[in-house]
């Protein structure tokens, strides 16, 4: 169990849209202290999925962090309406993204086309010309 593991459990048994928290609360929950950085910059509270592995647990559990007062030591977490719209992780499965084959059927290949083909036929003695062999 990763350490954020229990925000992300703690905030998917939330029944209403937000929860106000602490930062001390968070600690409770977590079972260990925040990251001093946490404490100072607001920017750690951030939404990006690439920002820090505690944004990855209240994004797991369909919540976006918000109002951030560091003053305070408070923000509160908004269950995200648009967390389908949120690429999942790979898949356990199969070990493929969901993304994965998002565009398949997409691509029509007109009959008669070979692909392995070159598309341009003549490159070759473009090629000898522009760069010829060394001897």
């Amino acid at each position: 169990m990763g350490k954020y593991e229990p925000l992300t459990e703690f905030l998917k048994q939330q029944t209403g849209s937000e929860v106000r928290m602490s930062f001390a609360q968070i600690e409770r929950v977590i079972g260990s202290k925040l990251p001093p950085v946490a404490q100072r910059h607001r920017a750690w509270w951030s939404n990006s999925p690439t920002n820090n592995v505690m944004t990855k647990a209240w994004l797991d559990a369909g919540f976006r962090s918000e109002q951030v007062d560091i003053d305070s030591g408070e923000l509160v977490f908004r269950r995200d309406e648009q967390d389908k719209a949120r690429p999942a992780a790979p898949s356990a499965k199969t070990g493929r993204h969901p993304l994965f084959g998002w565009m398949k059927g997409t691509v029509t290949i007109p009959p008669g086309v070979d692909l392995t083909e070159p598309a341009d036929p003549d490159w070759a003695d473009r090629i000898d010309r522009e760069y010829p062999p060394l001897t």
